[in-house]
């Protein structure tokens, strides 16, 4: 099952040293006997298709490989796992012998990457080892290992240089993995892991290639989004770790993507019992009850009448030039997207004039007064935008409101300067508040400092924004999150949003080619039907 026993997290609460006391305490109960009957409700789990229960000798077999795996770990990973973790890792290591490959799907903010580390050490006497992450982690991984598992030989340098004995892991990028496929190549690895996994939803492109190419014993995927945009990026995913498990693109589709699509509920139901052997996926609710709270806060603000006109303006040229045919459709298309979501965003980022910005845009009074109220409370925030130019003007305006210098982290930085800021953030150096590139710092970064995340402006991919959330939302956060998002009324924000609260279980996730793709299907007058701002206020 997809979601496996539960014996192992009933109470998140509680530590003790490295090894949960919840796991002490079922060592204590069965006393190494594992001949102890268990009671029905210790493994009663259903299958998501509600036709199969748990078995007690699963339920016990799972027992005892967290145990041993607790006791193995106990001097060799510095880190206090919590139950839930101590079965991933042991779940790893049992799905990597059994069927050389596995996906790691916690939800975001459970700790997948000490999950992977475990592994790694579990594995290291089997060889030399693999990461490969994006660009922005590869610092970030060498430094959790290195505090994680000291024991580690730990490389991030040219790929020529790796160590390839026993007990060395190698990190690198997948821009290195793919322009180096050659060199990575040359070493039969024990275990490769694939952080942010997401990278490798489209297997024609040269990095998924290069990820099946590599010969390794053992292939894990990490990633919060196995699906992002349809069932198809969970079988890239699957082809990358586990190839032999649906071997043709066709029949997956049939028997699963084209059911989901035509309506078979059911479906994804057989989809979980199909992966189980090969995919773990938990929730935050499910297996850390102790986290505070995440508190969404959709605010919906009301254009200027500097903005309203600029938005009118735009859409009567475009309906009066029409959007054109083919390809020259799709970028004028995207080309009114954008400036319109810029005009949302702040009037000069579109006429230039940026010399006044304040009064000008109601989606920046109304983040300004959170801000204010925020820094007031001691509340650190972070305010996440999709535009540099955005960015640049949020620092600017709050420099010139509250006289505090405001870091804007981004993807244009080195990748020394964003962990400066990342480490300065989290340890209280420098003001409460930092502004964020949603790709540059959705993805792989602790920033619980903060308590409030902030959404200036609305992507179109909902997990997108939930990664971004969600770099605060996860263990060491004490406090309960608020996550505002800011939508302007009657405007392309609005449809957006409306996306977002439609969209299923399965079709919560969407990107800038499915969303578009759907508008494109438009015609003319339906598409600035949909973008005119005298619509009804939902």
């Amino acid at each position: 099952m997809v979601d496996v026993p539960t014996l192992l997290s009933r109470d998140e609460s509680g530590h003790s040293g490295r090894v949960a006391e919840s796991v002490l305490a079922w060592r204590r109960t069965v006393a190494g006997d594992f001949s102890t009957p268990l009671p029905l409700a210790a493994h009663a789990e259903v299958d998501p298709t509600g036709t199969a229960m748990t078995t007690a000798d699963y339920a016990r077999a799972a027992l005892r490989d967290c145990l041993v795996t607790a006791d193995t770990l106990r001097d060799t990973l510095r880190a206090s796992l919590r139950p839930y973790q101590i079965r991933g890792i042991a779940w790893l290591a049992r799905a990597a012998a059994a069927t050389g490959g596995a996906v790691l799907a916690d939800e975001m903010g459970l700790g997948k990457t000490v999950q992977a580390i475990g592994l790694l050490t579990l594995r290291a006497h089997e060889g030399p080892q693999l990461v490969v992450c994006p660009t922005s982690l590869v610092t970030n991984w060498t430094y959790e290992m290195a505090r994680f598992a000291p024991a580690l030989d730990i490389h991030s340098g040219p790929l020529d240089d790796a160590p390839v004995e026993a007990g060395s892991v190698t990190v690198i990028s997948y821009a290195r993995l793919r322009l180096g496929i050659d060199v990575v190549r040359r070493t039969r690895w024990a275990t490769i892991v694939f952080d942010e996994a997401q990278a490798l939803k489209n297997p024609r492109t040269q990095v998924s290639r290069a990820a099946r190419s590599v010969d390794a014993r053992a292939r894990v995927a990490l990633t919060g989004t196995p699906i992002e945009n349809s069932l198809d990026d969970l079988w890239s995913i699957l082809r990358v770790t586990t190839p032999g498990l649906f071997p043709h693109r066709a029949v997956f589709r049939r028997r699963f993507t084209k059911a989901v699509d035509d309506g078979d509920t059911g479906a994804l139901q057989r989809l979980r019992v199909a992966v189980s052997p090969v995919m773990l996926a938990r929730t935050k609710s499910r297996v850390a009850s102790a986290l505070p709270p995440k508190i969404p806060n959709p605010v919906l603000v009301d254009l200027t009448d500097e903005q309203a006109q600029l938005y009118d303006a735009h859409l009567a040229r475009v309906e009066d030039d029409g959007f054109g045919d083919g390809f020259e459709r799709h970028g004028r298309i995207l080309a009114t997207l954008t400036r319109l979501k810029q005009i949302c965003n702040h009037p000069g980022l579109v006429t230039g004039d940026t010399r006044v910005l304040v009064g000008r845009s109601g989606k920046l009074d109304v983040c300004t007064e959170i801000l204010a109220d925020n820094l007031r409370t001691d509340s650190p925030t972070l305010v996440f935008t999709q535009y540099r130019d955005t960015g640049e003007l949020l620092v600017r305006h709050l420099v010139d409101q509250f006289g505090i210098d405001v870091p804007f982290f981004h993807g244009g930085l080195p990748t020394g300067r964003r962990d400066e800021l990342v480490a300065d953030f989290q340890a209280g150096r420098g003001a409460g508040v930092m502004v964020m590139s949603l790709k540059a710092g959705g993805v792989g970064l602790t920033l619980t400092r903060a308590c409030d995340v902030i959404h200036f402006d609305r992507w179109w991919n909902p997990a997108v924004e939930a990664q971004a959330s969600d770099r605060v939302h996860r263990f060491g956060q004490e406090r309960p999150v608020t996550v505002t998002t800011l939508t302007t009324a009657t405007s392309l924000e609005e449809h957006i949003d409306d996306l977002h609260r439609r969209k299923s279980a399965l079709s919560t996730h969407t990107d800038d080619s499915s969303a578009l793709a759907e508008l494109t299907g438009l015609s003319d007058e339906r598409l600035i039907d949909v973008l005119r701002r005298n619509r009804e206020v939902r």
